[in-house]
């Protein structure tokens, strides 16, 4: 049975766990923004692991992060161990699991069975130790839409409908001389996204087709391109500027490794955005410019980045949303190689382009 507050005004300290991936911490981050604003007077803390941290550098919504990595397989019992001390310490009168696995809910479960009181303890599944559970729990359902079902089930109103993230002042600066560096006049550029971790590769759409995007682009009369990723996309990055730039030099810059945050700024100047399903596409979200997700092994509906200017795009195949390492079918994933630099184009340049043989979401 779902339990709801009394008042709001009986919680003065809540604690949000969000650990990963990446990319569904920054969507949980519009979950974080409603629940701010229903509780302005209380002190909010984040549990989130230490590569997550990084995306709440000096975030005014939350009193402090609880940056420990627990999955750290080679110090687990001592991670459990200080995250069990760490959350004691900070007597909380609510506590929202965004987290959807048995870790979390074992460690809670530890922490009432050792006789630690959490009075509200609101969670992504049914059953102990949660006092409150989401109305959609469907595995199968954008992890957002479970979030909000959560919210709702408190009385919360769910406002933000794409990622909050706040970035440092000195962040957006060093965004801004990124910009006039590489001469990318506000909205005469397109941001690629072209990366995944390197055991997702079937994910992505590859360099030679994001090349070929790259010269669609140009000649309809975009500036620019420029070309994000991080550190296990250094060659994808690299493949594709090259490309571009062979015969048209200074058309595509490499903006590989530019640090998370800036990511929101240099996105806000865009014309649009180009990606995989990758996490850096759910923090570029945040910037609110037209994005064209391309999807194959992975399915859309659960994975598209949250706002109203992201569509997703994926072939109309048997095969797709196998969430395969490898392609069964081919050496290139088949559902990738259908979708052509031509829809893309279109869809991104031209309101009335039809794609024959691919599903837009």
């Amino acid at each position: 049975m779902n339990t709801a507050l009394t008042t709001r005004a009986e919680v003065r300290r809540i604690l949000i766990i969000k650990w990963s991936a990446l990319g569904d911490v920054a969507i949980a981050s519009a979950i974080m923004e409603d629940i701010c604003r229903a509780f302005p007077d209380a002190a909010i803390h984040l549990n989130t692991l230490p590569s997550a941290a990084r995306l709440f550098t000096h975030d005014p919504r939350f009193h402090d992060i609880v940056a420990i990595d627990v999955r750290d397989t080679k110090q687990r019992l001592r991670r459990h161990i200080q995250w069990l001390r760490r959350i004691r310490a900070g007597r909380y009168d609510l506590l929202v699991d965004l987290q959807r696995t048995d870790h979390t809910r074992i460690l809670l479960a530890l922490l009432l069975l050792t006789g630690h009181r959490i009075p509200h303890r609101w969670g992504q599944r049914g059953g102990f130790p949660y006092t409150l559970q989401p109305g959609d729990r469907d595995p199968q359902s954008h992890v957002f839409h479970r979030m909000r079902s959560m919210l709702a089930a408190a009385g919360i109103a769910a406002v933000a409908e794409r990622p909050v993230l706040h970035v440092p002042v000195a962040e957006k600066e060093q965004a801004r001389a990124a910009l006039r560096e590489h001469r990318l006049q506000p909205l005469r550029f397109a941001v690629f996204l072209p990366g995944s971790q390197t055991q997702s590769r079937p994910k992505r759409w590859g360099a030679r087709r994001y090349a070929e995007l790259g010269k669609l682009l140009r000649a309809r009369g975009m500036d620019k391109i420029a070309v994000i990723g991080g550190p296990e996309e250094v060659d994808e990055c690299a493949a594709i500027v090259d490309a571009i730039n062979s015969g048209d030099d200074g058309a595509a810059v490499n903006l590989n490794m530019l640090p998370l945050l800036q990511i929101i700024p240099v996105c806000e100047a865009a014309f649009c955005i180009v990606a995989n399903d990758t996490g850096n596409a759910h923090i570029a979200a945040a910037a609110d410019r037209p994005m064209v997700m391309i999807c194959g092994p992975t399915d859309p509906r659960r994975v598209k980045p949250m706002g109203r200017n992201v569509r997703a795009v994926q072939a109309e195949l048997d095969c797709v949303n196998c969430y395969g390492k490898t392609c069964r079918m081919a050496t290139r994933p088949v559902c990738m190689e259908r979708i052509t630099p031509e829809c893309i184009a279109g869809l991104l340049m031209d309101s009335d382009t039809i794609c024959r043989g691919v599903r837009i979401f």
